[in-house]
């Protein structure tokens, strides 16, 4: 009873199933249910070796190597056939035959319940006499976030791949901010304004995104958010100019670097929003987040890549993977199973910038937390992509 799984009991209670429902019952009192099994193994126990002593001295006398004898035949057959194997068999099979002794002890708890109040007057006295809490045997069991994680991976062969995935992504939630999962600003797509008109026009035929922000040089200047589907109707109309096009922008929204992106995933319901910009504690934007990389930490993956993009990492047959610069380490980390840290910069350029002191130049190789790297190509100051080695096991 006492090795039985209570998540599993209460699934099969909620079912309808009656011997988990009495299971359930009893394990909510457990100091009652302890005494009566306690009491039936005592007494049979005691009654045994009172028996072994009539039997010895009917056929024997007063022979005390008979009393010796018996006494240790007595012992041993207890061991074997009342304790070790009976305990064996019920921890091991514990699940299953929970509910089945559960009809069993039900009314034995009922018949012997005097018996048993009584004996738990003195376990009570004497559990309060050594500081101990009788009440916190009857308290319901529960788990920390720690240990609700720990359960989900130790039941990964009970449940899809897939699934066991998105359970163990919604753990770490809590421990992820914006700033992890947002794209950088440096591969922001934005409309300039200040460009001639023509380019603008084409910039809108030709951009794969449904909202594109909108300013004027640079996002230091950020006019609005372009829902550029509401522009398919006009586009090609010769009256379509920059004030129409203005007319359709909506407001930014800001979201300070720091935020859990749990707390960020229910700000975007409460103020039904789908981007935001993320800022750090200057007010400088450092980068977009949108409700699909939310969904994508989680989730993983799906139709937000660029056409014709590769978005997935595979080790090639060689050992060695090519990396664009501005790839998220939490995603390199997790595709290629490596251990990059995370508590500094968020990208595979900034981190190896931020270890070098330096702007790196091509054909450079570094070892970054245990994994051989090789700068492939750089291009204004920022690593465009590294070769990256896998490390002997």
């Amino acid at each position: 009873m006492m090795a039985a799984n209570r998540f599993r009991l209460r699934h099969a209670a909620q079912n309808g199933h009656r011997g988990a429902k009495l299971a359930i019952s009893l394990l909510s009192k457990t100091d009652k249910l302890l005494g009566l099994i306690l009491l039936g193994n005592t007494l049979l126990n005691a009654a045994a070796a009172t028996l072994t002593g009539y039997i010895a001295l009917a056929l024997f006398g007063q022979s005390k190597w008979a009393l010796e004898i018996g006494t240790l035949c007595i012992t041993f057959a207890l061991l074997v056939v009342a304790e070790i194997s009976p305990k064996v068999i019920c921890a091991t099979h514990a699940d299953r035959l929970a509910p089945i002794l559960s009809y069993l002890l039900t009314p034995l708890l009922r018949l012997a319940y005097p018996l048993i109040w009584f004996v738990n007057l003195f376990v009570t006295a004497l559990l309060k006499s050594i500081r101990l809490a009788p009440g916190a045997m009857h308290e319901e069991v529960k788990l920390s976030p720690e240990e609700l994680r720990s359960l989900v991976l130790e039941s990964a062969h009970l449940m899809p791949q897939k699934h066991h995935t998105i359970l163990s992504s919604l753990f770490e939630l809590n421990n992820v901010t914006v700033e992890d999962v947002m794209t950088p600003r440096g591969s922001i797509e934005i409309l300039d304004l200040n460009l001639p008109w023509e380019d603008v026009l084409t910039q809108l035929a030709t951009s794969h995104h449904s909202r594109l922000p909108v300013c004027r040089e640079s996002l230091d200047q950020l006019v609005g958010i372009l829902p550029a589907r509401r522009l398919l109707s006009c586009m090609g109309t010769p009256e379509f100019n920059e004030a129409m096009l203005v007319a359709q922008l909506h407001p930014p929204y800001y979201i300070p670097a720091n935020t859990p992106i749990f707390s960020q995933l229910t700000f975007f319901q409460e103020n039904r929003q789908r981007i935001g910009f993320v800022v750090d504690e200057y007010g400088e934007i450092q980068g977009l987040l949108t409700l699909e990389d939310i969904i994508e930490e989680f989730v993983g993956d799906f139709t937000t890549s660029l056409p014709g993009l590769g978005n997935t990492l595979t080790w090639s047959d060689k050992g060695d993977v090519i990396v664009e610069g501005s790839r998220s380490l939490r995603e390199i980390n997790r595709m290629l199973d490596l251990n990059l840290p995370l508590n500094g910069p968020k990208t595979l350029n900034g981190l190896i910038i931020d270890y070098l002191q330096d702007i790196p130049v091509a054909d450079v190789g570094i070892k970054l937390a245990g994994t051989p790297m090789e700068i492939l190509q750089t291009q204004n100051r920022s690593i465009v992509t590294v070769r990256i080695y896998r490390s002997p096991a």
